[in-house]
């Protein structure tokens, strides 16, 4: 397989030489990689699966960073299997995960708590799914190598979470990546153990790989707000085949107004709002022209629901009692979910305002009422 990073994307002979010396450790590592917002944790993660997947048939990905997450649209916590170098290092694709829940915000800080037991919980199944040994006449299971990415937010409340994740997940590797700019960097050496040296953690220090004309190394500037947006049109994009003539923002508006719902039984599901509270008089009127997520309920440990995809509720009719949903998950899929969770995350505000496209996300009569 080929590791060799895309083009237009620098690795710094630093980054080589972490990523070879996590990779070939005498053991499947877990690498945890941490750092900066914006200081390049995303691609170096990318880089360091690629070099993984020379040697690993398979490498195990945990997403903790909802904000900007790696291969799911925002707002979820994830576990995906991977099997495939990713070609070009600059673009993110979509990946169907192993195990995720919805957190249904782009930040930790309206309740660091829930993000936490949602980070141990996905971390607990990826223990005990590929770390266990079978026992009986089963062959014993290979331990997968793990890449934990982490949040930008390392100070304030963000350290602490940080702090709580490394000392929770144990981390074989421990990869810091630092820029120029002192204060907006991690403290220096093993800060999570209070002084305490443990031998067993490989703590990788190395330099963010983006320079200035001083040779210093720099934060990238991004637009996380429009990443958000094209993520979240990518995901519902897979709504419909490849081949379908959709390239445009105006193209995938009339594409999704347009294309059937499927009827999900009011009487078959319960609803949740993450993060606040609604009262029952308004669920529906909140619900309506909202993304939610589509969850099992009480599948999960601790009784936190897996989620298994995102879902538009394109319009409610309580007089049929059906929630009209739009979403690329399967027919399949769909007939497992009995709970929708509202959070934060809206549909992006260009596909409401296409020109000659009446949504009816925003049209006044899609809520009716008995």
């Amino acid at each position: 397989m080929d590791s060799t990073p895309s083009p237009d994307i620098y690795i710094p002979e630093q980054w080589s030489e972490a990523t070879d010396s996590i990779a070939y450790s005498s053991t499947p590592p877990i690498a945890l990689i941490c750092g900066a917002k914006n200081c390049g944790k995303t691609t170096f993660s990318r880089y360091l699966l690629n070099v993984l997947l020379r040697k690993y048939n398979k490498v195990a990905y945990l997403d903790t960073d909802v904000g900007q997450p790696e291969f799911t649209p925002p707002a979820f916590l994830s576990l995906t299997i991977v099997h495939e170098v990713t070609p070009d290092l600059t673009v993110p694709c979509l990946k169907t995960p192993e195990r995720c829940l919805f957190f249904g915000d782009v930040s930790s800080k309206r309740d660091p708590s829930t993000y936490l037991s949602y980070v141990f919980a996905i971390y607990d199944y990826y223990q005990k799914e590929y770390c266990t040994s079978d026992r009986g006449e089963n062959p014993r299971r290979m331990k997968l190598p793990l890449i934990v990415n982490t949040p930008g937010w390392v100070k304030g409340v963000g350290y602490d979470v940080l702090v709580d994740m490394l000392k929770y997940v144990c981390p074989t590797h421990v990869v810091k990546i630092s820029i120029s700019s002192e204060n907006k960097n991690l403290p220096a050496g093993e800060f999570w153990l209070d002084g305490e040296h443990d031998g067993t953690i490989n703590l990788i220090e190395i330099n963010s790989a983006r320079q200035d004309s001083l040779n210093r190394s720099v934060l990238v500037q991004k637009d996380a707000r429009l990443l958000r947006d094209l993520r979240i049109m990518a995901y519902f994009r897979q709504c419909f085949s490849s081949d379908s003539n959709i390239s445009t923002i105006k193209e995938l508006a009339h594409a999704l107004a347009s294309h059937c719902p499927y009827e999900v039984p009011i009487a078959s599901i319960k609803i949740q709002h993450l993060h606040c509270e609604v009262p029952n008089s308004e669920i529906f009127y909140s619900l309506n022209a909202t993304i939610v997520g589509l969850a099992v309920d009480c599948e999960g440990p601790e009784n936190l629901p897996w989620c298994l995809g995102l879902g538009i509720v394109r319009g409610i009719d309580m007089v049929k009692g059906v929630v009209y949903v739009i979403t690329p998950a399967p027919h399949s899929t769909l007939e497992r979910v009995n709970l929708l969770l509202q959070g934060y995350i809206q549909i992006p505000a260009c596909l409401l305002q296409v020109q000659g496209c009446m949504s009816p996300y925003v049209s006044a009569n899609t809520l009716t009422t008995s």
